[in-house]
């Protein structure tokens, strides 16, 4: 048990990337995700439309861990360069934009198509009806699929140590390699995901508490 400490601040300085490599990923996965869905809903190119589909299809389909072996050694071959960071950062975003997409499109398709027909009656630009009545509610709506998404995020960021980002589960297997006291420092690991994914999925149960999701 000497070791402890030392192992929890190892752990703690994972942590730390972890929470980056999650609020950089959902960065991208949220903004790609919206624009995408707006796209799927609202155009009426059908190449678009089909382009967007077969997106969503593939990154939904390969394994979240051959994006990143593609982005960080693929793409290295033919001179493009990604820190371990930012390949996971990327690669989980483009991932979970795909996951996002179809969320937020569903949200859009189950508002009844009155309300914006009404916002535009009443004088509101598309820009206007889309951001004061239609997203406000899209976003309602999908909450509880975003609060899922967040937190197996933060789950996923364990996939990261494979291209040697240094976050909880990279210095997990460095210490259990250097020190083999491998259950105390797996446990440790685990008490620390959980430590983070409980806060977030506390905080997303109360929004939906407090905007009444579900009635």
């Amino acid at each position: 048990m000497d070791a402890f400490p030392s192992i929890i601040t190892a752990l703690l300085g994972g942590a730390v990337t972890a929470a980056q490599v999650a609020l950089g990923a959902a960065l991208i996965a949220f903004g790609l995700g919206l624009a995408l869905a707006l796209l799927n809903v609202f155009t009426s190119v059908g190449l678009v439309r089909f382009a967007i589909g077969a997106y969503i299809e593939w990154m939904r389909n390969v394994p979240a861990l051959a994006h990143l072996f593609l982005l960080y050694f693929g793409l290295a071959s033919v001179g493009v360069r990604f820190s371990p960071k930012a390949a996971a950062i990327i690669g989980l975003g483009l991932v979970g934009a795909a996951v996002l997409c179809d969320v937020f499109s569903a949200g859009i398709r189950a508002l009844h198509a009155g309300q914006r027909e009404a916002a535009l009656a009443v004088g509101l630009t598309p820009m206007q009806a889309l951001r004061c009545v239609v997203l406000p509610q899209m976003l309602r709506l999908t909450l509880p699929s975003i609060g899922n998404y967040a937190s197996q995020l933060i789950k996923d960021t364990s996939i990261a140590s494979a291209i040697a980002a240094p976050e909880i589960m990279f210095y997990a297997r460095s210490l259990v390699t250097s020190t083999f006291q491998t259950p105390l420092i797996y446990a440790s690991a685990i008490a620390l995901y959980a430590s983070i994914v409980f806060p977030v999925s506390w905080m997303f149960n109360r929004m939906e508490r407090r905007l009444g999701v579900g009635r």
